[in-house]
């Protein structure tokens, strides 16, 4: 994990520019542009997702956090952070201080992407491609959302936007054993309790 200042963080230009510039709708505001996301076919990962997930939150929230992807429960209910590492997440976030209902929650990639095993629907990275295609959605997101904090999770997310990685909470779920999970789980908390000290000094004094 890793937070950055959204005034000085500057997502890298892709070589080209491919996909979802042309699904953007007219109107600049989140609803709207919730309601276009569903239409986009900015790259192929459309074809095998049930849908694309927007982000989430209060308009202008202090806080953004940034993952890589939806996963499987997220493609299915159409929300972000809502399975296994969502749960993970909202738990750093209560031992932080800081009420998920007051942040604003997105992916890189607004659809998942993944492999068929069986019945069962396996979490593939996305490529930079992919990344490039959805990153007008992203710039839109943060532009609007306009946070004083953005946490970024995990590798894709990082890359993305500060071209380093970082920690992802779906990670603290992947350790070999309870024993590296649960220090994975610590290490992820403490960083969120750093972000709930900052979280509650802007509040206290009214900054945004």
């Amino acid at each position: 994990m890793s937070v950055a200042h959204p005034r000085r963080t500057q997502i890298p230009e892709p070589e080209e520019a491919p996909g979802a510039q042309r699904f953007l709708p007219a109107e600049h505001t989140l609803g709207a542009m919730r309601a276009a996301v569903v239409a986009c076919q900015g790259c192929p990962l459309y074809r095998d997702a049930t849908q694309a997930v927007f982000g989430e939150g209060v308009d202008h929230a202090r806080v953004m956090m940034i993952g890589e992807q939806p996963g499987d429960s997220e493609d299915l209910a159409g929300k972000p952070f809502v399975g296994p590492a969502g749960h993970v997440l909202d738990a750093a976030l209560a031992v932080a201080g800081i009420p998920r209902d007051e942040v604003y929650v997105t992916n890189v990639v607004k659809h998942f992407k993944f492999t068929r095993r069986g019945k069962r629907r396996i979490h593939d990275k996305p490529t930079q491609y992919e990344i490039a295609a959805c990153r007008p959605w992203l710039v839109s997101e943060l532009a609007l959302v306009a946070p004083d904090i953005v946490v970024v999770l995990g590798a894709t997310a990082a890359q993305s936007l500060l071209g380093r990685t970082t920690v992802h909470p779906a990670s603290v779920l992947r350790a070999p054993d309870e024993a590296q999970r649960q220090i994975a789980r610590e290490a992820f908390f403490a960083d969120l309790v750093m972000v709930g000290a900052c979280y509650r000094r802007l509040r206290s004094t009214g900054m945004h």
